[in-house]
């Protein structure tokens, strides 16, 4: 069997072209955008595919088997939601939706189509340096963790003052930028969390169009009693980063922007290792032969459908947080 895949939205969309021209059981027949211009540009680049100007055909159509869904922010759940409908896999970029109601009725359709997979870009699971990471704790040198912060380090302001993240009725930074950082965290350190704390301001975009929080900070209690600390840091006059900090009862990781640094020795006995694995080095479609391999085999996808509505239950315990100023339980969608 070859899957026939169509891609909605070519801003980093067109990346997933070639995510799904790697995988041999897969093909890329069809492409949509609302921008006329930019669906003709990357027709010509990708010359032979369908170019359709209305994603609704797209999604519709039943000579098509997986599709992803890369539009803005606000278009993703009536898309994600049509694409399971019409008994289509679907792998979307972040967000998948926008609010806890979207994520159940989502929830509840999926669980209604269990042969149909589902995944999200969250693509920090492929650096080859939080690989390596990964097998570090795998391997219990850093012994247990206690305290992890991960912080999502923008550093394109002008992309909420000036971009069309500043034209949608709403965007979030906890959304479509925190999403990275908590997955990773969750990814890494297998823990559940059961309450968040959260707070946000907006100083840095103050006077521009942008209507919401640039810069957003929670605290995530996990159940085994370990802390995690993540930020949504859109504001940051510096080059995009994801820092990451663990600290283990036998080890703590730092890591830079050249290497990272896994530290064995406290003050009076200082060791340490450089994990020089490439950061972030995964291009933004290398997850979606993994998802297509899932779609063909039955097995897991790097990034499940568990693993996306779990992350986006905490997101969404953020983001409720941040307004109402109180501690939030989770779960918090109640899937």
């Amino acid at each position: 069997m070859r899957l026939r895949a169509a891609v909605i939205g070519l801003g980093v969309g067109e990346a997933h072209i070639a995510g799904y021209r790697a995988h041999a059981g897969c093909e890329v027949v069809a492409v949509s955008d609302v921008d006329p211009v930019r669906l003709e540009e990357v027709g010509a680049r990708h010359p032979g595919l369908r170019l359709e100007p209305d994603p609704g055909a797209l999604l519709d159509d039943p000579g098509i088997d997986v599709v992803s869904i890369a539009s803005y922010d606000d278009a993703h759940f009536a898309q994600v939601s049509r694409a399971l409908r019409n008994g289509k896999h679907v792998f979307v970029e972040k967000p998948l939706c926008l609010d806890p109601g979207e994520a159940r009725q989502l929830h509840e359709l999926r669980a209604a189509h269990p042969r149909l997979r589902m995944s999200s870009n969250l693509p920090l699971r492929l650096s080859p340096r939080f690989l390596a990471v990964r097998d570090a704790l795998a391997a219990d040198r850093l012994g247990r963790i206690y305290y992890a912060e991960a912080d999502y380090e923008y550093g394109r302001l002008w992309k909420l003052t000036e971009g069309w993240r500043g034209r949608l009725p709403y965007y979030s930074v906890v959304l479509g930028g925190a999403v990275h950082v908590v997955d990773l965290l969750l990814w890494l350190t297998g823990e559940r969390v059961v309450r968040v704390t959260a707070h946000g301001n907006r100083i840095a975009t103050e006077g521009t169009r942008f209507r919401y929080d640039d810069f957003v900070i929670a605290v995530l209690e996990c159940a085994s009693g370990t802390i995690l600390k993540v930020t949504a840091n859109f504001a940051c006059v510096q080059p995009h980063f994801h820092a990451l900090k663990l600290f283990g009862t036998e080890g703590t990781f730092v890591n830079g922007r050249e290497a990272g640094t896994l530290w064995l020795g406290r003050d009076d006995d200082p060791r340490a290792e450089t994990i020089d694995a490439p950061y972030p080095g995964v291009l933004k479609g290398d997850l979606i032969a993994s998802f297509v391999e899932a779609i063909l085999t039955g097995g897991d996808a790097v990034v499940t459908e568990d693993d996306v509505f779990a992350t986006m239950d905490v997101l969404f315990a953020i983001e409720h947080a941040v307004r109402s100023g109180t501690p939030v339980e989770l779960p918090f969608t109640a899937q």
